[in-house]
């Protein structure tokens, strides 16, 4: 009970003193201060409008560089002005604002295909329609006035929000990095799971596979701001150690992937002798939970963790790898032992880079990880293309963008009748669920429906039984303030929550105007329920986007990346110094696209039953693509961190194969071209001489124990994990790449 209340407390102050709870309050200020002043200066009349500005034009700040959240906000801005004077001009006709409705919906929904911010700035467009159907202005004097006040509370919040920017700069960074520490943190523990517990691997698989997508989604994110903010303002000594714990937990995701171990070999080796990987699996845990209290002091002050278990836990790690090879003996031992060193390399490695985050949280100087290069970075940013041509390419019934575009007009159009042939009395408020309800795919629309019935429900209650207990204006005009706040805080961490409190927000405010709150509570209730009702079946209904039907260009583009990446470690092994910026690169690319399709299999496993066609099959060219990339990273990551020996013409020849035999598989995918594959006898005959490598190194080995020499030199073990290393990975990759053109041609013949 005391634990849990300690946990408790932690994550509240987590939560207040985050960027989430931050934003809300800064928001909540933008739009309570103009009230606060207009009603002071006696020209309260004007003040709602410029309220009503702030409120449009906050969705597109969001983190991210300063030059794209300023013209985010200026394009929102002037695509609220407009869409609010072209609703508000034709709303005496009730035909023409059907048709304004229904062109302006179509028109501000395909603005989402210029990427996330992009989307924010369709949502304020979306909400101008809602928002300006809530208004009556009889004349064009006074809708010229309201439109231009809407544009002066877009501005004053740009600039409200520059102030708090400049005020704490990096308070978006902090909350963005310590998400990512936290995230890693629950990733490596995880994994420490899957090293042991081969019953539920399938399991904690998935769970892995979600982790991956949303640490991909924070490395991207780190990227813009860290990356693009160095481009504008120069080095700083703030910015560059939050460069270097991001470089440092982009090292740690590469080297969790590398060493995702080929388990069904794991447990052919170590079978019923699971004790032996005990101490590995406490260290990777210990780790994890290192990182996510190192989250927590980005966030918070504190002490730094101690640090002094993890050589007690390295200690172990020795003590299981000699208790191994006393209990089999060597060399039935060897490979197993190497095994078991190249999991205490890759662990020793990992705990560098921890420590390494610990001397930039403790501000040590001359950190040993070099500094980025500006001209370096430049690769590493993710470009939007804004052309004419992106939204050309989405005109096509084969689109998701566009169906959703279509699909979301249709709800709206049909909610507005529907709220007017009825009289419901706000019936905006169905536009406006199902607004923020609808989304491309069927089981976030479902998921969110629930939750947003859900949350407005529980505000209901809780609104219905603070108006019972006093009629106190002073009391409903403090709590609609504080509820403002969380529901803007919580809206992204807790959208069931966040629901709660727009829902007790919207009833303050009413019962503010008009005494009988209850009229509003019930009204709310009714038009929630029919705006998420409105909202999955139009998903389910009207041009239905399932999501096995958008997965080839996403799997394709992940095998694409892959043989990119292959090629890429390649050249790296062959040159470090010249090649290291093109792997790296080549590794965020292929990084982020398995991450979409990480999230692509997710949003399937949302999809209704009857949708998910052949999900097991799917599932298994998600889990192929991914060990692909996996076995890929080990190899990369080795010759990375490691001095190694020169490339041999027998790894080339079998990257070569592989590469070839990944780009048959997306020529399958692509255009459907069959390909026999044949083993050739070069192949085999590179395979052979890379294991007699390894053997020979094995029996040398050998002699030098026979000769009584036991303890093992350093360059000797050096060279028997390497050879170990490049020629199962190789072998692995071989049989993996094989195995995907297999499936790949299953799944086509399905798909077809």
């Amino acid at each position: 009970m005391q634990n849990k209340l300690k946990a408790y407390i932690k994550t509240t102050e987590l939560f207040l003193k985050g960027s989430s709870f931050y934003r809300g309050v800064l928001l909540t200020i933008a739009i309570v201060l103009p009230l606060f002043v207009f009603n002071i200066l006696d020209l309260f009349a004007y003040a709602p409008a410029i309220a009503l500005g702030i409120f449009l034009n906050a969705p597109s700040d969001v983190p991210g560089s300063l030059r794209r959240k300023i013209n985010g906000i200026f394009i929102s801005i002037a695509l609220t002005i407009l869409i609010t004077f072209i609703i508000l001009i034709t709303k005496p006709v009730f035909v023409l604002l059907v048709i304004a409705i229904t062109v302006l919906s179509f028109g501000i929904s395909l603005i989402s295909a210029y990427g996330f911010r992009a989307s924010l700035i369709s949502f304020s467009g979306l909400l101008a329609i809602v928002l300006a159907l809530a208004i009556d202005k009889p004349d064009i004097k006074s809708i010229a006035i309201h439109v231009g006040l809407l544009g002066l509370g877009g501005l004053w919040y740009l600039s409200f929000s520059l102030f708090a920017n400049w005020i704490f700069p990096k308070k978006d960074d902090d909350q963005i990095l310590s998400d990512t520490l936290q995230l890693t943190g629950q990733f490596l523990k995880v994994r420490a799971k899957l090293l042991v517990k081969p019953n539920k691997r399938e399991k904690f698989s998935k769970k892995a596979l979600i982790l991956q997508t949303q640490i991909s989604e924070k490395h991207e994110t780190l990227r813009e701001l860290l990356l693009e903010g160095r481009k504008r303002s120069g080095r700083s000594h703030s910015n560059e150690r939050r460069l270097l714990i991001f470089i440092s937990l982009v090292d740690i995701f590469e080297l969790a992937l590398a060493n995702s171990l080929d388990y069904s070999k794991i447990d052919s080796l170590f079978g019923l002798r699971k004790k032996h990987l005990n101490s590995f699996k406490k260290m990777n845990k210990e780790m994890g939970k290192h990182l996510i209290a190192l989250s927590e002091l980005l966030i918070k002050k504190g002490k730094l963790p101690d640090i002094e278990l993890f050589n007690d836990i390295y200690q172990e790690t020795d003590k299981a790898i000699l208790d191994y090879v006393d209990e089999i003996s060597l060399p039935k031992a060897r490979e197993g032992a190497i095994s078991l060193r190249n999991l205490q390399d890759y662990q020793k490695q990992l705990l560098q880079e921890v420590k390494a985050i610990r001397r930039v949280l403790r501000k040590v100087k001359n950190n040993s990880k070099a500094f980025l290069k500006t001209k370096e970075s430049v690769p590493f940013l993710t470009s939007q293309d804004y052309s004419f041509n992106i939204l050309l390419q989405h005109f096509s019934l084969k689109s998701p963008m566009l169906r959703h575009a279509l699909r979301l007009t249709i709800a709206i159009v049909f909610g507005f009748l529907l709220g007017s042939l009825l009289d419901i009395k706000n019936a905006y408020w169905i536009i406006l669920t199902i607004i923020v309800i609808m989304r491309p795919n069927y089981g976030l629309t479902k998921e969110r429906s629930k939750n947003r019935i859900i949350g407005t429900i529980i505000g209901a209650v809780i609104a219905t039984a603070i108006v019972l207990i006093t009629q106190n204006t002073i009391v409903y005009m403090v709590l609609a303030v504080i509820s403002l706040t969380f529901a803007f805080s919580l809206i992204q961490q807790s959208y069931k929550a966040g629901a709660a409190f727009i829902t007790l927000n919207i009833v303050f405010v009413y019962a503010l105007i008009d005494p009988n709150a209850f009229t509003v509570i019930q009204y709310r209730v009714i038009d929630t329920v029919l705006g998420a009702g409105i909202a999955v079946l139009a998903n389910y209904l009207l041009f239905p986007s399932w999501e096995y039907k958008n997965l080839d260009s996403v799997i394709l583009n992940v095998i694409t990346t892959n043989s990119d990446y292959l090629e890429a470690t390649k050249h790296l092994y062959h040159n470090k110094e010249e090649n290291s910026l093109e792997y790296k690169v080549s590794r965020k690319k292929a990084f982020l696209a398995m991450s979409n399709l990480n999230a692509a299999f997710q949003r399937l496993t949302q999809d209704p039953k009857s949708k998910q066609k052949e999900s097991a099959l799917i599932y298994d060219m998600v889990t192929l693509n991914h060990t692909i990339l996996s076995a890929i990273a080990s190899i990369g990551s080795y010759v990375l961190n490691h001095n190694t020996t020169p490339a041999s013409e027998e790894f080339d020849t079998i990257i070569k194969d592989i590469t070839s035999s990944l780009k048959h598989a997306a020529s399958k995918l692509e255009l459907n071209e069959t390909v026999h594959f044949s083993e050739e006898k070069e192949i085999h005959q590179a395979h052979e001489k890379l294991q007699k490598r390894y053997n020979n190194l094995s029996l040398k080995r050998d002699s030098d124990i026979e000769a009584g020499q036991t303890e093992i030199d350093n360059k000797t073990l050096l060279n028997l994990q390497e050879a170990h290393l490049i020629s199962n990975q190789l072998l692995w990759l071989k049989s993996l790449s094989v195995n995907l053109n297999n499936v790949t041609i299953k799944y086509k013949s399905v798909f077809n």
